[in-house]
């Protein structure tokens, strides 16, 4: 697949997604945990609020930011789209950073790694 990419999302490992919101222009970032029932959003945090924008219930505002702890079930899949029109697409940051959907594409779907691909912590 040309322009395809591979992240490897073990058990145990942890990630976070950055994003800026297409309409309100402000900055939302997310922490995640890969658990073997998939992934867990571990703590969420914006810059402001707006459309679509209402932070958790037991949020507080800290350093600028309204932070709070999500209690939602696991997920198996997270699909981020891909409309280019953020004009910073996601940022996507585990052991490294890397930048996805700046430009209009079919969504990016984050999932685990099957059991036989993950990595030892």
């Amino acid at each position: 697949m040309a322009g395809a990419i591979a992240i490897g999302l073990g058990p145990g490992s942890s990630f976070s997604l950055e994003w800026t919101h297409s309409v309100e222009k402000v900055t939302w970032h997310e922490d995640w945990r890969v658990t073997a029932n998939g992934l867990t959003p571990i703590r969420a945090a914006v810059q402001g609020y707006g459309a679509g924008m209402e932070p958790g219930p037991d949020a507080k505002l800290i350093d600028g930011w309204m932070v709070w702890f999500p209690t939602a079930r696991p997920v198996r899949e997270l699909a981020l789209a891909s409309s280019g029109a953020t004009g910073g697409g996601w940022l996507l940051c585990g052991v490294d950073c890397v930048t996805l959907g700046m430009t209009p594409s079919d969504p990016v779907i984050l999932r685990p790694c099957p059991d036989q691909f993950a990595q030892p912590n």
